[in-house]
C-alpha cells in the first residue's frame, strides 16, 4: 500500500472517529440535565448571581452607636457629622458602653464611638480631645467603610476647630487655611473609579468559574463514559482500535463550541447590563481566551480520565474553586503568598486566565502586555493535551480499544 494511500486512508479514519465522538459528546450533556447544568446554563446562572450579590459595588450606610457622655453642643455637632456622610448612619445613641457592647454583639450596630465627658472641655481649653472608636474587624468591607468614615470626619472635625481658634487670634483665613490643611490632594481611582467590590472581584470570578464549571462538567462526562462503558462502543465496527488524537479533539470542539457562546454572552451582553468596565480591545480578548478555553478543556479531559464514576467528579473538585482564587493572587495578595504555593498555582489555567483577564478588561492592557500569559497558557494546552492524550490511551486499552 503506498504511502499516500495510507495517509488518505488513517485520515478518513480520523474523520469517522471525530465526528463519531463528537456526536456522542453532544448527545451525552444534550441528554444529561445534570451535566448541562453545569457545562451551559452553570457559567450564566453563577456569574448571574454574583452580579446581582455585588450589584451595590459600595457598601454604604452601615449602622454604628454613639456614646456621648459629653452631652454639649460640640459633641452634638461631631454626631452630625458621622451622620452626613453615605457610608454610617447613627443608629442608636446608647447611655453607656455596657448597652454599646451589647448592640455590639447583637449585630444591630458595627461600631462604637464613645465621647468623654471632658470632650468639649479639653477642646475648647487647646488641649488635645480624645475620642474611642471601636469597629468589627470581624467583616474587612464592614471595617473599612466604619473606619475611614469615622476617621475622616473626626480628623476634619479637628481642623475646623483648629481654624477656628486662629481665626479668633487673628490670624487671615487664607493663613489659617494654610496651617489647618497645608497639603491638599487630588485622589483619581485608576480602574476602578468608585471603588466597587463587584467591578474588583468579578473578572477573577468569571475566570474561575469558567474552569471549575468545565472540570466539572467533563469529569462528570468521563465517568459516565467509563462507568457505562461508553469508550468501547466508540470503536467502528470494523476495527478493534481505536487513535486517542480524534477523541481528544473531538471532545475540544464540543466543549469549545458550547462555552464559545457562553462566555461570548457573559463577556459581552452581561458585562454591559452590569456596568463592569470593558477597557482592551476585542482582538485581545480573542487572542487570550482561545488559549485560555483550550487549556481549561484540555485540562479537563485530562482530569476527567481519572474518574471511574460521575459523582467523584463533584466530589473532588467542587471545593478546589476558593483556593484556585486564592492561589491566582486576586484574593489575597500575591507578595504574601509562599514562593513554592505561588508556583505551584502556576500549572492551573486560571492562575494565568485570572491575571491577563483582569489586566485586559479592567486596566486595557495591550496584546504585548499580558503575551507572558499568553504564552503561558499556550504551553498549558500542550502539556494537558499531551496528559489527555495518555489518560485516554489508558482509558481505551482498559475498555479494549487500543491506540493503533
Amino acid at each position: 500500500m503506498s504511502i499516500a494511500r495510507r495517509f488518505t486512508r488513517q485520515t478518513a479514519s480520523y474523520w469517522r472517529q471525530f465526528r463519531t465522538v463528537a456526536a456522542n459528546e453532544y448527545r451525552t450533556i444534550f441528554g444529561d440535565a445534570g451535566v448541562l447544568l453545569i457545562l451551559v446554563f452553570a457559567l450564566v446562572i453563577y456569574s448571574t448571581l454574583y452580579s446581582l450579590a455585588y450589584g451595590p459595588q459600595v457598601l454604604r450606610n452601615v449602622p454604628i452607636g454613639v456614646v456621648d457622655e459629653c452631652r454639649t453642643p460640640t459633641s452634638r455637632e461631631l454626631i452630625r457629622t458621622f451622620d452626613a456622610g453615605p457610608n454610617t448612619y447613627v443608629a442608636y445613641e446608647p447611655t453607656g458602653m455596657a448597652e454599646a457592647e451589647e448592640l455590639f454583639f447583637g449585630r444591630k450596630i458595627y461600631g462604637v464611638v464613645y465621647i468623654p465627658s471632658d470632650y468639649e472641655k479639653r477642646l475648647l481649653g487647646g488641649e488635645q480631645a480624645n475620642v474611642a472608636i471601636y469597629v468589627d474587624a470581624s467583616y474587612f468591607l464592614m471595617y473599612r467603610q466604619v473606619f475611614q468614615e469615622l476617621v475622616a470626619t473626626i480628623g476634619q472635625t479637628g481642623a475646623m476647630v483648629e481654624f477656628q481658634r486662629l481665626v479668633a487670634k487673628g490670624a487671615q483665613i487664607p493663613q489659617a487655611m494654610a496651617t489647618t490643611q497645608p497639603v491638599i490632594y487630588q485622589s483619581h481611582n485608576l480602574f476602578n473609579p468608585y471603588l466597587g467590590y463587584g467591578t474588583f472581584a468579578m473578572p477573577a470570578i468569571i475566570m474561575v468559574i469558567i474552569q471549575q464549571t468545565m472540570l466539572i462538567g467533563i469529569g462528570m462526562i468521563g465517568g459516565t463514559w467509563r462507568e457505562f462503558g461508553l469508550y468501547g462502543k466508540l470503536c467502528p465496527a470494523d476495527r478493534s482500535r481505536m487513535s486517542t488524537l480524534p477523541i481528544v479533539a473531538g471532545k475540544t470542539l464540543v466543549y469549545a463550541s458550547i462555552y464559545a457562546v457562553t462566555t461570548f454572552y457573559i463577556l459581552g451582553l452581561h458585562y454591559r447590563l452590569f456596568h463592569y468596565p470593558t477597557n482592551g480591545s476585542s482582538l485581545t480578548i480573542a487572542a487570550f481566551m482561545v488559549p485560555y478555553l483550550l487549556a481549561c478543556i484540555t485540562f479537563g479531559i485530562a482530569v476527567s480520565t481519572l474518574f471511574r464514576y460521575r459523582e467523584n467528579s463533584l466530589l473532588l473538585l467542587l471545593w478546589t474553586s476558593i483556593p484556585m482564587l486564592m492561589l491566582s493572587g486576586i484574593s489575597f495578595p500575591r507578595e504574601a503568598i509562599p514562593d513554592w504555593l505561588y508556583a505551584f498555582g502556576q500549572i492551573f489555567p486560571s492562575s494565568h486566565g485570572v491575571n491577563a483577564f483582569i489586566r485586559i478588561r479592567s486596566m486595557g492592557a495591550s496584546f504585548e502586555e499580558v503575551l507572558p500569559e499568553i504564552r503561558a497558557l499556550w504551553m498549558l494546552v500542550f502539556v494537558y493535551g499531551g496528559l489527555a492524550c495518555i489518560g485516554i490511551h489508558r482509558v481505551l486499552r482498559k475498555a479494549g480499544c487500543g491506540k493503533e
